[in-house]
């Protein structure tokens, strides 16, 4: 017997229904510090159904095409501009956004700060309309967050019945043909990560209790993320893996693009908290920028110098949290011009995560590399005082 679960979201319509409807955002959506992509991004959702005329999958609120273009940006023929929410490799995305369309589900890997999630997101927001079916994963992720739980007072007053049943976000996206998301898979323990094998390869969820089984209806798709670097609890087993088409998200490839990531980023961010953003801080991102891809990679940007690099990982995401920090010091602590004093407590936070070798790695650096850089005095002065 098949049974279906009728889903809270409200947009389970057809693959023609507007964007601009499903993302109409909520009732004080001003107030909400972080909008969900598809609340945030309508008007660019929009524009792009609006113009979309290539075929879509079934449940799809854009075509395969206009997915990647939301990812990645571009023009469309009416003038209307679609901003960049990945930059990287084409193919990458292309890649990933064609998995989606098949059977198989998406594994997003890469390094912390390699924009997992966020791809993650906007590729649900794209192709479903709603990026909320997700399964956060830790530790302690029990079986239920994937599967289904029980409403423990109608469970016990009149037994295991379909009132009683919670449907997981997983369970829900089966059930509307939508995107599932989960997050941090390796970290989920290996028992409850198994559950999933069941649901990607048959397509199906038992519930036993009942007699009873769910069956995934057409566009369905799950997109999980994990961290190649730090493993987690679990590592996937050889079954599971199996199940999923693996992209690997890189970082980024030149010293200018991971400006560009950040700068929007922290632009974006900055609106959100009213802090001033401009071009007057620029050098300042392309400082952190230099100084973090140099000790990640070990070597200084001409070649010349090897540099030891320290235990934390000095991701993209890490310079963007401490150019946003340097950003909330200009604004309310000085001129509001983003200075090196506003990023080297920052720096010195995300370098020196072992205070005994990694403050050592810092030390030399800054005497070897950044005391002798043409023009790089008044950085050099503000990160010997906070590290002092």
């Amino acid at each position: 017997m098949t049974v279906s679960i009728d889903s809270t979201t409200s947009t389970t319509g057809n693959q023609t229904a507007s964007v601009s409807a499903s993302a109409a955002a909520p009732a004080g959506e001003a107030e909400v510090l972080r909008p969900h992509a598809e609340h945030d991004f309508a008007a660019e959702l929009a524009a792009l159904a609006a113009q979309d005329d290539r075929p879509r999958p079934v449940r799809w609120r854009l075509s395969p095409w206009a997915v990647a273009t939301y990812l990645l940006g571009g023009t469309l023929p009416d003038g209307t501009v679609i901003s960049p929410k990945y930059v990287g490799p084409r193919r990458i995305v292309e890649v990933a956004v064609t998995t989606l369309a098949t059977d198989r589900a998406l594994l997003l890997l890469g390094v912390p700060g390699t924009a997992k999630t966020w791809v993650s997101e906007h590729l649900a927001a794209a192709v479903s309309g709603d990026s909320t079916l997700l399964v956060q994963g830790t530790a302690g992720t029990p079986e239920e967050a994937i599967r289904y739980g029980w409403n423990y007072a109608q469970l016990l007053a009149h037994g295991p019945s379909r009132d009683a049943l919670v449907p997981s976000p997983v369970m829900r996206a089966m059930s509307d043909g939508m995107t599932a998301r989960v997050e941090e898979l390796t970290r989920i323990p290996a028992d409850v990560q198994d559950t999933l094998i069941t649901i990607l390869s048959e397509k199906t969820l038992p519930i036993p209790e009942l007699g009873q089984e769910v069956q995934a209806v057409r566009g369905f798709n799950l997109i999980a993320t994990a961290n190649n670097r730090d493993r987690g609890v679990n590592d996937l087993s050889s079954a599971l893996r199996r199940r999923f088409n693996t992209v690997v998200l890189p970082l980024p490839e030149s010293a200018d693009a991971e400006v560009d990531i950040v700068s929007r980023r922290v632009d974006q961010i900055g609106r959100s908290l009213d802090l001033p953003t401009g071009p007057e801080g620029i050098d300042e991102i392309r400082r952190v920028v230099t100084v973090f891809r140099e000790l990640r990679d070990g070597v200084t940007a001409d070649g010349r110098t090897k540099v030891k690099s320290p235990s934390g990982t000095l991701s993209t995401a890490e310079a963007i949290s401490v150019v946003t920090n340097g950003l909330a010091l200009a604004a309310h602590f000085g001129d509001g011009v983003l200075r090196p004093g506003d990023v080297a407590a920052g720096i010195l936070g995300a370098v020196v995560r072992d205070p005994a070798a990694d403050r050592v790695i810092w030390q030399e650096y800054l005497e070897a590399v950044v005391r002798e850089r043409d023009g790089w005095k008044d950085f050099y002065r503000a990160c010997r005082e906070v590290s002092v």
